[in-house]
């Protein structure tokens, strides 16, 4: 969201993520009825601040390698490096952390979802263990970017275009709310799993 529509300090979003912004005091104007435009910086500055603000942590300069699996083939963990030992190849022990849940929000890449079915024999992710999405169909990609955000295997919930890579749906256009409304029900599923 940093680069906004295009590369313009602007998201849009659709009536439906309206309330996200107002959540986290983003200011917005409507652009046209039903779309409302806010800046991206802002937006994002703020969801941060919210989110650690809520104990969320965030880890800069790291890369993501692999998955730590466990009994019933269930994700325990990740494991990252630091994005310059990365960049350099150099021959760096990487990170463990143990996770309960594991939300794969890497993109259109579902970099998670891509190493469990490349580590894991018969793993049940993708249709047919194919990952990527379908082309570019703005209206119907928003609304399944929600409805493809779920947990798609065990310890691992997927989100934004992570779950539309992961279920086969459209490429979303340039509108962000589908993208917040997957995080928000990302998190609704994980405090519901947490319990």
């Amino acid at each position: 969201m940093w680069a906004g529509g295009m590369m313009f300090p602007r998201i849009v979003v659709q009536e439906e993520a309206r309330g996200i912004l107002d959540d986290f005091g983003i200011r917005h104007k409507e652009y046209q009825p039903g779309y409302y435009v806010a800046n991206s910086v802002e937006s994002v500055g703020k969801l941060i601040a919210g989110a650690t603000s809520a104990v969320a942590e965030f880890f800069n300069l790291v890369n993501f390698e692999d998955v730590i699996i466990r009994e019933n083939d269930r994700i325990t963990g990740i494991v990252i490096n630091w994005g310059p030992v990365a960049e350099q190849r150099l021959h760096v022990d990487p990170l463990m952390i143990s996770t309960k849940l594991v939300i794969d929000g890497t993109g259109h890449d579902a970099a998670v979802c891509n190493t469990i079915l490349r580590k894991i024999p018969n793993a049940k992710i993708g249709e047919f263990g194919v990952l990527g999405e379908k082309p570019m169909w703005s209206d119907v990609g928003e609304r399944l970017t929600v409805d493809a955000t779920q947990e798609i295997y065990p310890g691992l919930i997927v989100a934004g275009m992570a779950a539309n890579a992961a279920t086969r749906a459209p490429r979303m256009g340039p509108i962000f709310g589908g993208m917040l409304l997957s995080g928000k029900k990302a998190a609704n599923i994980a405090l519901d799993r947490l319990r």
